[in-house]
């Protein structure tokens, strides 16, 4: 049967053997810069001199992204000395339960766990399990200065060469566009939105939001005007810093409808004419020289560990998003156990690199990449805008991270790139990287823990593997995460070949990035790591496969939702506890495996809970032209499915093409297809191509644990799924409210057959 935008296809029904039980998947008074009064500034920063820990740069503003010619420095000193449910706890790990909590009055700061208010602290969740001492996020880089000042904090590449700035200068340029926003208006437990890609300016503006006492909020440059002015309103932003023309016509959209917003501030893209109220990032500086050095300082020592210094809206797969509170303490704390259970070395042992190219918007690129290097002196290079297009791979072959995180959908791509040019490599050197990787894989599972590899192993890498990693840029990269989303065997197995083992990560906005890690010494396949040390979790309402909800404590759990009191007291019970709404289980030696979502869970007409993740991943494991494959069926009388294939994507814009991927193409091949396209496939429901897809998801069928398991009818979409599309959120999550509406048409027929 043909449909407008997909096809389906009824599976006949037949009895099948039981079907495991469904899986689990992993997851600085200073005079300050002046223009010279020849020519219009255009950048702010020059190449500051490499020593000056107690030094300040004023320079002739010639951009860095235009200027021919080297900016005249000169340099004043900085005057020193800144002073700157109830489930039994047998089922936890360890601890004593927690007091009651309640919203907390900023009438009686620090008594309770949980707040709604901007303004609003909370008691820190110090206890004997986790004692260590509280810092605010001005301590940690006041520290950052002393300890690492002279090391490069941070990479940007400017006229095609790259340039730093070290931990010195950064904590100046910080101090300098936190005068600069206290000069613009910035009220405290009011927020700066940051609307751009990874650069230094966004960093300069996080932490000078933070110095100056206010909120640091990002939106994702994929936002809608719409949703920035939700965000821009629930925050009460007085600053929105903008990159680029596109996203600053955003914002003078629906200024109008902003009360609280008193300027906006661009970089890289200087505006395309004068506007009242918007200021380039220059002169945000200059405006910051008219603020005296002691009233930013006046500003800093009032701030406490438990006030809110950062808010991460989730990204709205389920309903509106919620404004994440985060506490000082929370990035601080975070950001330093986080890292360290993860592998993260301090510069005297290891000095770390890492590419920031994620969006800082979501808790775990803004943890990872602009919190967690202070605290280790770690150097952070910054990729182009365009580094999911494809030039990301030239950043990282260019600075060769020690460290490097990516989201499933991230990795995926990669490897898909990877088996494209295998496919198009000559008979030798494609056989020569399949022997290397299957001897290789071999070994990492075999004996997952052992650096010792034996003679053919070490033959495979020298030869091959080694080639590739340099090619991927990884040749240094100890330590490769992922996390937000689950990753299948297939990927992992594939980067496990290539010698790079891919460490999870699970963890929420609400728990300011990770609560669970793995590591090189804390690793087992297929689940998220070990809890971190000091973070407690448990698992309540559980099956007998002990699977149930997780819930989890820690100095990394979030403040409250924003102006949000009714869904933060369905997060965080009376004791304490923040129910994370995600199924999993914990083994015998403390590792988690995620097993899906409580609200993704399908509840069949018949009554029968159905986890979706794991038929999905199935089917995209017998399947290998499929992308992406989400399952339906909550109150429905049986399990239906949307399917898309393996398509290239558009160099330009990332968004998928009808292209077929050369895997898919050879799949095609396999049975008998000569389709290249995916509309060939759909508009001709290719006999051969469908016929396979149907013994593929007869074989999963074949393993359910039960019929009510067995997906009776499927479609294949005309598109993949994407950003663009709306079906996939900032962090390539599937939005699967949106899914179900914008394919309602053929979900519907899979039912009205029934009933004819």
């Amino acid at each position: 049967m043909s449909h407008g935008r997909g096809s389906v296809r009824k599976v006949p029904a037949r009895a099948r053997p039981p079907f495991p039980h469904p899986g689990s998947w992993v997851w600085a008074r200073q005079r300050g810069w002046r223009a010279p009064s020849v020519g219009r500034p255009r950048g702010f920063l020059s190449r500051l001199p490499p020593g000056g820990p107690r030094c300040i740069c004023k320079f002739s503003l010639n951009p860095w992204y235009l200027q021919g010619g080297r900016p005249t420095l000169r340099s004043s000193s900085l005057t020193g000395g800144h002073t700157l449910s109830k489930e039994p706890l047998s089922h936890a790990l360890d601890f004593p339960s927690p007091e009651k909590a309640k919203d907390a009055p900023p009438s009686s700061p620090e008594e309770t766990l949980w707040t709604t208010r901007a303004d609003g602290r909370v008691r820190l969740r110090i206890d004997p399990g986790c004692p260590q001492a509280s810092q605010t996020v001005h301590q940690m880089f006041l520290q950052a200065r002393d300890k690492y000042g002279h090391l490069r904090a941070l990479g940007f590449k400017r006229r095609g060469s790259w340039e730093h700035i070290t931990y010195s200068q950064y904590y100046l340029l910080a101090r300098k566009a936190a005068r600069g926003f206290l000069k613009l208006g910035l009220e405290p437990a009011h927020s700066v939105a940051i609307l751009g890609f990874n650069s230094l300016e966004w960093f300069l503006s996080a932490v000078g939001t933070v110095f100056a006492g206010g909120i640091v909020t990002g939106i994702y440059t994929t936002s809608s005007p719409e949703a920035c002015q939700y965000i821009a309103l629930d925050c009460r932003a007085n600053v929105i810093v903008v990159d680029t023309q596109k996203q600053l016509e955003k914002i003078l959209k629906i200024r109008t409808s902003l009360p609280h917003l008193k300027a906006v501030v661009t970089y890289r893209e200087p505006p395309a004419e004068k506007v009242a109220g918007v200021y380039t990032m220059e002169e945000l500086m200059e405006l910051g020289e008219q603020v005296p050095e002691e009233d930013l300082d006046a500003v800093i020592n009032a701030q406490q560990p438990s006030q809110c210094c950062v808010l991460i809206y989730t990204s709205g797969t389920t309903g509106s998003p919620k404004g994440v509170m985060l506490s000082q303490d929370n990035i601080t704390w975070t950001a330093r156990y986080g890292s360290q259970a993860g592998g993260i070395q301090p510069s005297a042992v290891q000095p770390e690199v890492v590419v920031s190219y994620l969006p800082l918007s979501h808790i775990a690129a803004q943890i990872y990449d602009l919190w967690t290097g202070p605290q280790w002196g770690a150097q952070v290079c910054f990729a182009e805008p365009d580094a999911l297009q494809g030039s990301l791979v030239d950043s990282l072959r260019e600075v060769e991270p020690t460290s490097h995180m990516g989201v499933p959908r991230v990795w995926e791509k990669t490897m898909e790139r990877i088996q494209e040019a295998v496919a198009q490599s000559g008979f030798i050197r494609r056989k020569m990287l399949l022997w290397a990787m299957s001897v290789m894989l071999e070994q990492n599972l075999t004996c997952p823990g052992s650096d010792l590899k034996p003679f053919t192993a070490r033959l495979a890498d020298y030869l091959v593997l080694a080639k590739v990693r340099q090619a991927l840029g990884l040749a240094k990269c100890q330590k490769c995460f992922y996390g937000a989303a689950p990753m299948t065997i297939e990927t992992q197995h594939f980067f496990l070949g290539l010698d790079i083992r891919l460490y999870s990560c699970y963890g929420l906005s609400e728990t300011s990035g990770p609560h669970f890690i793995s590591s090189p010494c804390n690793y087992r396949m297929g689940s998220s790591g070990k809890v971190l040390p000091g973070c407690r979790v448990k698992v309540v309402n559980r099956d007998a496969d002990g699977t149930g909800e997780i819930c989890v404590w820690g100095r990394n759990v979030f403040m409250g939702y924003l102006n949000m009191e009714d869904r933060t007291r369905e997060a965080i019970d009376a004791d304490g506890w923040l129910h994370t709404g995600d199924l999993g289980r914990l083994d015998a030696d403390g590792f988690l495996y995620i097993t899906g979502r409580l609200k993704e869970l399908i509840i069949t007409a018949g009554g029968e809970n159905v986890p979706p993740v794991p038929i999905e991943e199935a089917v995209k494991a017998e399947l290998p032209i499929v992308s992406s494959a989400m399952l339906i069926g909550d109150q429905r009388k049986f399990l239906s499915m949307l399917l898309t294939l393996k398509c290239a994507l558009d160099p330009d814009t990332s968004d998928p093409t009808d292209q077929l991927t050369e895997q898919a193409v050879e799949f095609c091949q396999r049975v008998g297809s000569h389709a290249t396209t995916v509309s060939e496939i759909v508009e001709s429901q290719d006999k051969a191509v469908y016929r396979a897809i149907e013994e593929g998801i007869q074989r999963v069928n074949g393993r359910a644990a039960a019929r009510p398991y067995h997906i009776h009818k499927w479609a294949i979409l005309e598109r993949d799924f994407s950003i663009s599309g709306g079906e996939l959120g900032p962090t390539m999550k599937l939005k699967r409210l949106t899914v179900l509406e914008k394919y309602k048409d053929i979900i519907d027929s899979f039912y009205q057959e029934q009933n004819k």
